[in-house]
C-alpha cells in the first residue's frame, strides 16, 4: 500500500494573505502530496525580539483562510514542541508520530533561497524532499547544488502579497483600496472586528 504524502507549509503567517493561499494551492494541485499540513511558527528562531500578533488570533486568521480548502489542514503542533520553532524539530516529531506517512518540506523559491541558512538544513535534507513554489526574481543559480538535488520545482502563479506589507497597508490607514485583495475577505474582517494592525 502507498504511503501518505503530507506536505509540510510552515509559517508565521502574521497576517495569513492571498499568496500564501496561492502557494497552498500550487503544492495541492501539484500532484505531489496528498495533504497540507499548515503549521503556524509561534517563536519563528529567525524572528525573535519581533512584536507579533498572539498566537490565537494568527491561528483564528489562518482558518479561515485555509477553512475552505481541501485537504489543506491547520496544525498547532508548535505550540506544544519546545521554543523557538526549528523546522527539524517538527520534522523529527512528525516523522516519529507516524511513520507510515512520507513528509514533505513545501515553500516558496524565496525560501529556497535562503534555505542555507536554516537551522542544521542538511539534517532536513537527510529526512525529506523540498517542494518548491516557483517565484520569478529569484536566482536559483545561487542555491548549491546539494540543496537543489532535494528539490522538487513545481509551477506558481505568484499572488503579490506580503504580510510587512500588509500590516504597514493597515498601520497607514490604506486598507479599504485595492490592497485589500492581498488578504481573503474573511480575514479582513476578522482584523477589521479585532482592529488588529493598528
Amino acid at each position: 500500500m502507498r504511503k501518505k504524502r503530507v506536505g509540510i507549509f510552515g509559517g508565521t503567517f502574521d497576517p495569513v494573505h492571498a499568496g500564501h493561499v496561492a502557494l497552498a494551492h500550487s503544492f495541492l494541485d501539484s500532484g505531489l502530496i496528498d495533504s497540507l499540513l499548515v503549521t503556524l511558527t509561534p517563536d519563528a528562531p529567525h524572528k525573535q525580539g519581533q512584536d507579533k500578533t498572539s498566537f490565537d488570533d494568527r491561528l483564528a486568521m489562518l482558518s479561515l483562510a485555509f477553512g475552505e480548502i481541501d485537504n489543506a489542514e491547520v496544525s498547532t503542533l508548535e505550540r506544544k514542541l519546545p521554543s523557538p520553532s526549528y523546522t527539524l524539530q517538527t520534522l523529527e516529531y512528525l516523522q516519529n508520530s507516524y511513520p507510515d506517512t512520507v513528509f514533505y518540506l513545501c515553500m516558496g523559491e524565496d525560501s529556497l533561497v535562503q534555505f542555507h541558512k536554516w537551522y542544521k538544513y542538511k539534517e532536513i535534507l537527510k529526512r525529506t524532499d523540498l517542494i518548491v513554489a516557483e517565484r520569478p526574481g529569484y536566482d536559483r543559480d545561487s542555491v548549491s547544488d546539494e540543496i537543489l538535488e532535494s528539490a522538487i520545482i513545481v509551477d506558481h502563479e505568484p499572488v503579490k502579497a506580503s504580510s510587512t506589507d500588509v500590516r504597514q497597508g493597515l498601520q497607514e490607514g490604506l486598507y479599504g483600496t485595492d490592497k485589500e485583495t492581498e488578504v481573503p475577505e474573511s480575514v479582513q474582517k476578522y482584523i477589521d472586528e479585532k482592529e488588529l494592525y493598528r
